[in-house]
Parts: C-alpha cells; structure tokens; sequence
C-alpha cells in the first residue's frame, strides 16, 4: 500500500519509521508538515527517500492510497473532505475531529459516495473493542478517568478559560469533569481518547470524562469503565509519554502502526 504523511511530529516520526522498518507492508511516498524543516527530518529512515510536498495538493494528486494524518483537529477538518473527495482513504489520529456531529456526518457521506474508507485509530486508550461489543446490546454509562502530570496538561484552553495554573500544584487535582464533547474543546491536545471512547460507545454527549492533573505521575493513565446489559467493563493503561511530546502516548504512535498492519493484511482480528 502507498501512503502519504500529514503532519511530522512525535506520532509522525514513529509512523515513518515502522514503515521504514518494514514492520508493515506499506511504502511512504509522500510528506507533508506546514514545518518544512520537520518533513524533511524524516527523510533519514529511508533509504529510497519520500517526496516533500509543498502543500496539500501534492498529497491529492498524487497515487496513493492512504493519507494518514498525524497533525492536528484543524488539519482533518481542512484536508480531510479533500482527501475523500480526491478518492483516497484516510487515517485520522486526530480523532477529536469527529467529536463534531455535522463534520462526522460530513465525512462518513463523502467516504461512501467516493467509496473510500476512515481509519480511526485507538490511539492511547485500550478497551475499545469490547466497548464497540457491548454497543451491540444497550449500555447504561460510560466513564473515561484521564490522569496526566501538569506539564501535559499546560496551555489547555480549558484551563486559560478558567484561569486554573497547575505550575506549584503539589497534590493530585480533578481539574475537569463533563461529557467527551467538552472535553475535546477543553483539552484538545490531550483527550483524542474521549472522543475514541465516546465513537466505540454511547456517544460524545453521554460519555463522561475526568480529566486530573498528578505532579507525582510519570506516566498517562486512561482508565475505561462502563456498564450495560452485557455486565461492566474495567479497563486501564498506563502509558509512557512519547520523548518528543509530553502531551503524546507513546501507544498513539504504535495503534497508527496496528492500524496500518490490520489494513495491509488478510487477516484481521479483533472487533
């Protein structure tokens, strides 16, 4: 399969170099960062090296077959029905996009009339499959508890919003609590997973999230429960953040690489 890159960051940057690495059956033809010197930083996993694109519509006219986008909600909102429209499928690790109901409803139409598909990574969070089980059946409520060290959580809009520093925090702080559909708009950066729980669930509206900033964590904790017809569900991960951005799962990165496999191989397993 013939991929191209939106955005070289930190998810970025681990993406190129699994495919580099051949850990899954797919070639990089094509990046793109509004950070040129970024895009070309990636340059050095290959040896048969990916063309920089100047701008978007290098990625659209281009052959391939799957754009995956590593950049930001603003980037799946501006090039994600270009993508679709140009007949491309896509991945989106930024899954917050979709927490809007009219985009999501957008999107899902222009992927079937183009007969493409959107790939949505489960990114930091586990879970997710007996979550979408469950959603078979009825579920009563579910709950995501996000715990994040200060520095992940800095300059959320949320918290400017509310004037809440947590620069001399000294003890664990519950600095958020509401539904998935606040949450993405609070913490942008930080809660893609509510959003992934909220699609594989009941619904942005109905999700509930936590989110609480630990001075003494080293780690990002997402616990999942939930309750339905089919009993409850307990699920938590304790992941290390990426060393290049304190805001990332290093998971986010792998689940873009376990998406890309699932696509690229004849056996799929799981939900």
């Amino acid at each position: 399969m013939e991929t191209a890159l939106i955005g070289c960051g930190a998810i970025g940057n681990v993406l190129a170099r699994g495919i580099a690495e051949k850990i899954v059956d797919a070639t990089l033809e094509v990046v793109y960062d509004n950070n040129h010197e970024k895009a070309l930083s990636l340059l050095e996993f290959f040896q048969i090296k990916p063309k920089v694109a100047k701008d978007i519509n290098e990625i659209l006219e281009s052959e391939v077959d799957l754009v995956i986008e590593a950049a930001s909600i603003e980037a799946v909102k501006q090039y994600g029905p270009r993508i679709l429209r140009s007949g491309k499928n896509l991945m989106a690790m930024s899954v917050g996009a979709f927490a809007d109901v009219s985009f999501a409803s957008e999107m899902e139409k222009l992927a079937r009339e183009n007969k493409v598909k959107i790939y949505l990574p489960s990114g930091a969070i586990g879970g997710l499959d007996a979550l979408k089980s469950a959603a078979a059946g009825k579920i009563y409520k579910v709950t995501l508890r996000t715990t994040k060290p200060p520095k992940a959580l800095e300059n959320a809009p949320y918290l400017k919003e509310k004037n809440i520093s947590l620069k001399d925090l000294k003890e664990k702080k519950l600095v958020f609590q509401g539904n998935a559909l606040q949450a993405i708009r609070g913490f942008p950066a930080n809660v893609n997973t509510a959003v992934a729980v909220s699609l594989a669930g009941i619904g942005a509206e109905k999700t509930t999230v936590e989110i609480v900033a630990d001075p003494q964590s080293t780690r990002n904790i997402h616990e999942i429960s939930a309750e339905g017809e089919f009993g409850k569900l307990y699920f938590k991960v304790e992941n290390l953040p990426s060393p290049e951005n304190p805001r990332t799962s290093l998971l986010a990165a792998f689940s873009a690489i376990a998406t890309l496999k699932s696509i690229t191989k004849p056996m799929v397993i799981g939900t």
